[in-house]
């Protein structure tokens, strides 16, 4: 992975545990996202992604599969499995 976590605001508390990422992108770039894990299909889903500024909506795709070489679901899965690790936080297993 690329880019670095900068700064993090973990939820878990919801019903499906949200995360909200500002990182660091190659040549200084900025990419704020905030997705969450869905227990119900299992996977991540992102509702807001902003690069340098700019408002991407929904959209990551552009960004993993151009500059990190990966799905969404990997490079989220990533991220997410850092902070979980820093926060000490399991997926629960039936929800």
């Amino acid at each position: 992975m690329l880019t670095k976590i900068r700064k993090v605001k973990f939820q878990p508390e919801y019903k499906n545990p949200i995360y909200k990422v500002i990182l660091e992108c190659p040549n200084e770039n900025k990419l704020y996202i905030k997705f969450d894990y869905t227990y119900k299909n299992k996977t991540f889903m992102p509702f807001e992604v902003n690069y340098n500024k700019e408002d991407k909506g929904a959209k990551l795709a552009w960004y993993t599969q151009k500059v990190e070489k990966m799905t969404v679901q990997e490079f989220l899965g990533q991220i997410a499995q850092k902070i979980n690790k820093q926060y000490n936080f399991k997926f629960k297993e039936n929800n």
